[in-house]
């Protein structure tokens, strides 16, 4: 899944010598990380995993998901901090979306914190629709928060995709 996609950006398989550079994003990211262990482990069972970089091979963000029966299910997508808010994050989630239509799955699924508004509404702004909540899914200061449950249905054509079929 490989590819170039602008003049400075390039989307490559994760390898284990990505993993410094990834855990110092992931901890840079979150005030509850993944452990590098999750990332081996991840690995380890064959997830899809990528990561973007720009021209000087400097990682600007990643993604590993999960492929299911007739789903993929996004397990971690993060951008470094110095560069949320300029589209990487849509970026490789279209790129993800791509991937498992082209694989033939049916949806991408993905838990979000319920207190993470701006993610949601990225979602929200590429076609996912809320529907469900993992009651104390991820770890807090001091207790738990819950997980909003979101998913993308993959029309595997393009008459489904842009709405335009004929009856």
């Amino acid at each position: 899944m490989s590819a170039r996609l602008a003049p400075r950006l390039t989307r490559r398989p994760m390898g284990v010598r990505d993993l410094d550079a990834v855990v110092a994003i992931e901890a840079g990211a979150y005030s509850f990380p993944w452990t590098r262990g999750n990332f081996v482990d991840s690995l380890a069972a064959g997830y899809l995993a990528e990561v973007l970089e720009d021209e000087s091979r400097e990682l600007l963000g990643y993604f590993i998901a999960m492929a299911g029966v007739d789903e993929m299910h996004l397990l971690n997508i993060t951008v470094a901090p110095s560069w949320q808010g300029q589209g990487l994050g849509r970026l490789m989630l279209r790129a993800l979306a791509d991937y498992a239509r082209e694989c033939g799955l049916a949806s991408l699924w993905l838990e979000v914190r319920q207190s993470n508004q701006r993610a949601r509404a990225l979602y929200r702004q590429l076609g996912y629709a809320e529907v469900g909540l993992r009651r104390g899914y991820y770890p807090a200061a001091g207790q738990r928060e819950d997980a909003v449950v979101m998913s993308l249905p993959l029309p595997q054509d393009a008459t489904e995709r842009d709405g335009h079929g004929v009856d």
